[in-house]
């Protein structure tokens, strides 16, 4: 069975992936911040026959990264796709942002990502390739007044996923972005993100899960390099 690996699984776009991907038929390797979380997300899976690794790790943490996800390949083959879904957002005007907020946010938007990479394209290497979907948001094409570091964040994770394509090309990996409009996530309750957006108009977390899917579906041969996905109302 083909297996995935997705970060930030514990709860929204990543819970949403996990039970799209199981339905398909994948088995599954998640990772999140939360064990108890991460049990609920798993335990219906198994109990459906598939095969479920699971990993704790706090991606705001540089150091703690590489070893959680060398503990879960060592104990489980290697992922065909790998979906960098952990992420955060952060409101406020630039002038003001701290630069503890802004060193969390990059390296919970950018740097994780970037170490999850390196973590996980060895093994991939080895069996041939596979497959790297970074979750991105369409704030990396506009600017929004207030939400200027996390735009940053995401425009860098766009060119980030363009230049980590163009490099693993030759070992037969493909990377691939998902760019999101608003969807409706625990994110919009977090203490670090306040906006009135009618969260009703949004996405779900289903709607991305499948977008995820498409994309880690599409044959060796061909590469969707980016798919936008937006609520039909537009930008909200």
């Amino acid at each position: 069975m083909p297996s995935v690996l997705i970060t930030g699984a514990s709860r929204g776009i990543g819970a949403a992936a996990a039970r799209s991907f199981a339905g398909a038929g994948w088995d599954l390797l998640l990772m999140a911040r939360t064990l108890q979380d991460l049990e609920a997300v798993a335990e219906p899976f198994r109990q459906r026959g598939r095969q479920v690794g699971i990993a704790t790790v706090d991606f705001a943490d540089p150091s703690a990264i590489a070893p959680a996800v060398a503990a879960l390949l060592a104990s489980h083959a290697a992922p065909n796709v790998l979906i960098n879904n952990a992420g955060a957002a952060y409101t406020g005007e630039l002038a003001a942002m701290t630069l503890e907020h802004w060193q969390w946010l990059w390296q919970l938007n950018l740097t994780s990502v970037f170490q999850v990479c390196q973590s996980v394209l060895p093994a991939m290497r080895q069996i041939g390739g596979g497959q790297i979907i970074n979750v991105s948001s369409h704030a990396a094409r506009r600017a929004f007044p207030e939400w200027g570091a996390y735009c940053a964040t995401k425009a860098a994770l766009e060119s980030f996923s363009r230049c980590l394509a163009e490099e693993e090309r030759s070992h037969g990996i493909r990377v691939s972005t998902l760019t999101l409009g608003a969807v409706d996530t625990p994110l919009w309750g977090t203490e670090t993100v306040h906006a009135s957006f009618d969260r009703r108009a949004m996405l779900s977390a289903d709607q991305a899960a499948e977008a995820l899917l498409f994309l880690a579906q599409q044959p060796p041969s061909q590469l969707v390099e980016d798919l936008t996905l937006m609520p039909a109302t537009g930008v909200l």
